[in-house]
Formats: structure tokens, C-alpha cells, sequence
């Protein structure tokens, strides 16, 4: 996964101190909604390299590559 350069991380940071991000009126923001969403998981250094490999040959967002994955692991169970 690439990692970003101190310069980036810098501007970000700089960007989001002087234009911090407001959540929409109740709740309706995007990062609100993102958050009823999102969840957060770990996986080795292994299956992130394979994830993101998969994902970059088929143009689809590692989430993506996940989402299908577990959807066959239900159809299968059923």
C-alpha cells in the first residue's frame, strides 16, 4: 500500500487545520453518514497486499473485493 510523503501528510494537515470539515444538521453530513457505515478491521501484511493486487487488476475498490468475497461465503452457506 503506498504511504504518503511527509510534504503530503504536511499540506493535509495544514489543509484540515485551517479548513476543518462540518458535519451536515442532524447527522446528515458526509462524514456522519460515513461513520454509521464504516468499520474498521485489521489483516496482515499478506492479505493487504493480495487485496489491494486484486483490486488494482479489476478496477474495483478493495471494499469491493471484500464485499464480494463475503457475499460468496454466504451463497455458499445457504
Amino acid at each position: 500500500m503506498a504511504r504518503m510523503t511527509d510534504e503530503e501528510a504536511d499540506y493535509l494537515d495544514d489543509y484540515y487545520t485551517k479548513n476543518p470539515p462540518t458535519p451536515g444538521p442532524n447527522g446528515s453530513g458526509f462524514f456522519t453518514k460515513m461513520r454509521k457505515t464504516a468499520c474498521s478491521i485489521t489483516v496482515d501484511d499478506v492479505s493487504t497486499k493480495w487485496l489491494m493486487t486484486k483490486a488494482k487488476a479489476s478496477n474495483k475498490t478493495p471494499a469491493d473485493i471484500i464485499n464480494e468475497l463475503v457475499r460468496e461465503k454466504i451463497a455458499i452457506a445457504l
